[in-house]
């Protein structure tokens, strides 16, 4: 028997219980993970509440990322086997497959054997976050070198990986973040610039960082009344890739959109991720990056799988700097 996590309705934290449940042989296209480690995103938060853009199926599973080692193949898979040290990439519906457990399936198209050089812990906390930022910055807004580029909510995972992989390519990563609390960790990870925004005026700080040349690229999921005062510091042309719903109801000001050309669109981790092409160049394009030591996940706090509910709240908190994982 296993220990796994679900949900029977739509709620908060509290909705997620822990169980004793069997986990089947895998079938075709399958393999079976021992999990020794679970990342905790804001989408598995979205699920559980029924805010996500997919609907649980009850009783639901929850959980985008593990890591572990292969412990059953499936018919057919030859790409891997048992004894494998591996992590899973976003690459499936939660409503099939779920990592919130000690031993779960997973599908062969999102399995990666991770980097030797990569704890459990720090493979657990890779692929959703440096895989949002690898899609939006590189296959998106294709990000080059020298350009400011401005991302909201800096202090979480995604914002952490966006500001290295930014740096990977030469650009110039700006974190906003709310307080300057996070001031000191922020700049540690690789950020040219912090700008607090509940205590500096965001234009004013833009327009000195950019020499008045204006921003070029944002990556942002918080918008709110930050976002127009963003669209008001780009330059012409700049691109807009929002990717989460965490902030206030946003207001977008015509003027500066139509009269500075700007683009304003969705980046989705799932084009990457569902593509097979596009995830194998992503993984490579990342994997190299954690090897050169370029890209570093950073851990924010761990939690037993009996804490899942724990785990959650803190993640809603909003008090965290880096990833939130789970230990079976």
């Amino acid at each position: 028997m296993a220990k796994v996590v679900q949900f029977n309705a739509v709620g908060g934290p509290e909705q997620l219980k822990l169980h004793e449940l069997e986990v089947p042989e895998p079938g075709p296209g399958e393999v079976r993970i021992k999990i020794k480690a679970i990342g905790v995103n804001r989408a598995e938060s979205l699920f559980c509440s029924g805010t996500y853009f997919e609907q649980p199926a009850f009783p639901a599973k929850n959980g985008y990322e593990g890591a572990g080692v292969i412990d059953g193949v499936g018919p057919g898979v030859t790409e891997f086997a048992v004894g494998d040290a591996v992590s899973v990439a976003p690459a499936f519906s939660p409503n099939d497959y779920g990592f919130y457990a000690d031993t779960a399936l997973a599908p062969v198209g999102a399995v990666i054997k991770h980097p030797a050089t990569l704890s459990f812990d720090e493979a657990a906390a890779v692929w959703m976050a440096y895989l949002t930022a690898y899609d939006a910055l590189l296959d998106t807004a294709k990000v080059v070198a020298d350009e400011f580029v401005v991302i909201p909510a800096a202090s979480s995972s995604v914002g952490i990986a966006a500001i290295q992989v930014a740096n990977m390519i030469g650009a110039v990563p700006i974190a906003l973040t709310r307080t300057s609390a996070k001031r000191e960790q922020i700049e540690a990870v690789g950020a040219g610039h912090v700008i607090a925004t509940e205590e500096e005026d965001v234009e004013e700080r833009l327009h000195a960082i950019t020499g008045g040349k204006g921003i070029q690229v944002v990556l942002d999921p918080v918008g709110g009344p930050t976002f127009a005062k963003l669209l008001h510091a780009a330059a012409p042309r700049a691109r807009f890739m929002l990717y989460g719903t965490i902030g206030e109801p946003t207001v977008v000001p015509h003027f500066p959109v139509f009269t500075k050309g700007l683009v304003i669109t969705g980046a989705l981790l799932f084009n990457t991720t569902f593509d097979a092409a596009k995830l194998r160049s992503g993984v490579e394009w990342i994997t190299k990056g954690l090897a050169s030591g370029a890209l570093k996940p950073v851990i924010a706090k761990t939690f037993p799988l009996e804490q899942i509910v724990e785990a959650h709240q803190y993640l809603e908190s909003n008090q965290q700097f880096g990833k939130i994982i789970v230990r079976p």
